[in-house]
């Protein structure tokens, strides 16, 4: 069982962004980057790579890079969150350990 939990507001955005950009999914990763090490990669495409694992959403599948799942986003959540002044994803990762100061890198 892959343990990566999307909200209902990030369900809804991913559907809205994978429609306006005409793609079938969206794959998640994660790179060595930033102050802290790491960061998250969201693209949408129109499928996965051959290793990565699979979790299927109400219209869309979610593609997750199966290296960056063992050594970071085995029970993330993936929220979204929108105010009057901004919307963002917002990644809730059990496995951080800290974030940069800026908030787009994270070490676990």
């Amino acid at each position: 069982m892959i343990e990566i939990e999307l909200t209902p507001a990030a369900v809804s955005r991913v559907k809205a962004i994978l429609e306006a950009e005409d793609k079938l999914a969206l794959r998640l990763a994660v790179r060595a980057a930033g102050c802290s090490g790491m960061e998250y990669v969201m693209e949408t495409v129109e499928e996965g790579h051959d290793d990565d694992l699979v979790k299927s959403f109400d219209g869309f599948e979610l593609y997750i890079d199966a290296a960056s799942y063992e050594a970071a986003l085995r029970g993330l959540q993936l929220d979204f969150q929108q105010d009057a002044m901004s919307s963002a994803f917002v990644y809730n990762n059990p496995n951080e350990k800290g974030t940069c100061g800026c908030g787009v890198s994270f070490s676990v």
